[in-house]
């Protein structure tokens, strides 16, 4: 074992063994300490493909419930489950037929109730994805609100009369689907069209109905009493729609005309589906149901694309009565390294939210994995500084499983094998999201260790399981899974790293992003992550913040780099990252 791979195996033995750890991650339990959300680890879970149990070929809560140890040893406070209510599967979970059950799928409610009760004994919460905007077309409210014009749910869903053109019926407006087409679909019973934001079989709520409130609410009473850490709140800012019901206007391309997406329709503008007032009104009622819970803290997280920083602020509410946690998706998803625009997103979301919690997220179950930032010869060292800039920041850090082990995206390659219903209507501009939800590679045997062995998975096995898993990347003190292991501890037990204030430095550097996090006691470390593919020289002077020390003392480094002689001379290799204590 050479150096650096024994100092990695000690820091995290030491880790493992330190009673003040265990203390400190018993205080940040969701059970006891209200504010345990703040500066978090939550771990996004893809049911389907986390672990199955049973050999159907799905994951499910068993399998979930299996594998509690190895989230509690990576650091995880809480995991957030995708939907496992009973759905007809459209959507995989998303379009939801009944929110206070189980899908057989992935088990029963003893299953989860199990579940949450083992989490609770490593401090890990669960966090439900609690989908607000629509339902299934085969949830019981939708089927009576569609059979007539006068039931009493008549008005649960945004239904809306035609428009007549040259004698021949079309949709209320221009308005698309973000899955493709018209958001608008014809029901001939009730001779009306009701409006879809998402798939045909996800009709939108009517959230102007007080009676659609109330359920919705008592689906949140529900869930809080069995226990739950929180709730992500799914395509929150699209609840309400313009009572006008006018068309959109249309994005226009350079030549000032439409453009077309990958569906072949015309793109238009969502101001009036989008992020409108009458969402924050429902995000206070959420909060006020949440504050009937008596001795515990139960968070809300919103799945919130929003343009601008001013935007985000807003979710917060006014007095901080709204979400607890809006994603931040302008950081993440900037999608390459900007070294000037990674500083200015994330020192706004340090500085012009109002000092909230900023919530980060470089990936998750919609979206191209991690590996979109690759460079072809650096893959490992690109997710090193990935992990880096979501656990070194002042902020709670959301991952998503296997992010920790480096897997990669991998789509289908041929239309006929693919699952997701956007990529089949899209191929192949768009070849939906399989590629992200592959089943999670615990080892190199059958089946990855994700299901007993010959079973045929609800998606393929990526290739490159028999590199990249669980137990081979235990065994190799380098590995992304250790890396994972060693930067989330030192975002728990390290003063500074954990909820220490952050400072941007050297900010004219167009090569490296670099700060410092500062305790309230003066502890202080600085970090650096060079973002580009070629070696770079840094130079801190830390005068400005009132520390006049050059001397530093590494916490954590990129394999192979140079211990530094002082801050004076960091030598960083090809996106290379270094974190230090200033001595």
């Amino acid at each position: 074992m050479n150096t650096t791979s024994r100092g990695s195996f000690l820091f995290l033995l030491v880790i493992a063994l330190s009673p003040a750890l265990i203390a400190q991650q018993d205080a940040k339990s969701f059970q006891t300490n209200p504010n345990w959300w703040k500066n978090a680890v939550i771990y996004e879970i893809y049911p389907r493909s986390f672990q199955d149990s049973n050999g159907d070929g799905i994951g499910d809560l068993n399998g979930i419930t299996s594998r509690l140890d190895y989230l509690q040893a990576l650091g995880v406070n809480a995991i957030w489950l995708t939907p496992i209510y009973p759905s007809p599967q459209v959507d995989f979970g998303y379009d939801i037929s009944d929110y206070t059950a189980i899908d057989p799928k992935y088990g029963t409610m003893a299953d989860f109730d199990r579940l949450a009760a083992e989490a609770r004994k490593r401090n890990i919460g669960i966090i439900m994805d609690l989908v607000l905007n629509h339902t299934s077309d085969k949830h019981p409210w939708f089927v009576e609100s569609a059979s007539s014009r006068s039931n009493p749910k008549a008005d649960w869903y945004v239904w809306r009369d035609p428009k007549i053109v040259n004698g021949h019926r079309e949709p209320p407006n221009n308005w698309i689907s973000v899955f493709g087409h018209s958001a608008w679909q014809w029901d001939p019973a009730r001779k009306q069209y009701y409006y879809h934001r998402f798939y045909i079989q996800q009709p939108d709520l009517n959230w102007t109905n007080p009676a659609v409130r109330k359920a919705m609410y008592d689906v949140e009473r529900f869930w809080i009493q069995r226990g739950v850490a929180g709730f992500r709140l799914d395509a929150i800012t699209s609840l309400f729609e313009d009572p006008s019901f006018s068309d959109e206007d249309y994005v226009l391309g350079p030549d000032g005309k439409p453009l077309i997406n990958a569906y072949g329709d015309k793109e238009v503008k969502t101001d009036k589906t989008d992020d409108l007032p009458e969402v924050n009104d429902v995000l206070r009622e959420l909060r006020q149901v949440e504050n009937e819970t008596h001795g515990r803290k139960v968070i809300l997280i919103g799945e919130t694309y929003l343009r601008s920083i001013d935007d985000l602020r807003k979710m917060y509410g006014p007095h901080n009565d709204e979400l607890d946690l809006p994603m931040d998706m302008q950081v993440g998803f900037i999608n390459h390294f900007d070294v000037s625009l990674f500083r200015s997103r994330i020192n706004e979301a340090e500085t012009e939210i109002g000092g909230n919690q900023p919530l980060f997220v470089f990936d998750n179950h919609d979206n191209p994995r991690w590996d979109r930032y690759i460079s072809a010869d650096h893959k490992d060292d690109v997710g090193r500084v990935i992990a880096t800039l979501l656990f070194a920041s002042r902020d709670t850090a959301m991952m998503y499983y296997g992010d920790e082990i480096g897997m990669v995206t991998t789509p289908p390659t041929r239309k006929e094998d693919v699952k997701d219903p956007i990529g089949i209507t899209g191929w192949p501009k768009e070849k939906g999201r399989d590629g992200e939800r592959t089943p999670m590679q615990w080892n190199d045997g059958p089946d990855a260790g994700f299901s007993p062995s010959g079973v045929k998975t609800w998606l393929p096995i990526p290739p490159s399981y028999e590199q990249i898993n669980v137990t081979a990347e235990e065994r190799q003190p380098a590995s992304m899974l250790h890396w994972y292991q060693q930067i989330i501890a030192l975002k728990k037990q390290d003063p500074a790293l954990h909820d220490g204030a952050e400072t941007m430095l050297n900010t004219s550097d167009e090569h490296v992003l670099s700060w410092l996090r500062k305790s309230d006691n003066g502890e202080a470390v600085i970090v650096a992550c060079n973002l580009t593919d070629q070696p770079q020289k840094v130079s801190f002077d830390l005068s400005p913040q009132g520390i006049h020390s050059t001397e530093v003392k590494t916490l954590l480094k990129t394999p192979g780099a140079a211990e530094p002689v002082s801050l004076h001379s960091l030598q960083l290799g090809p996106y290379g990252v270094y974190i230090g204590r200033v001595q």
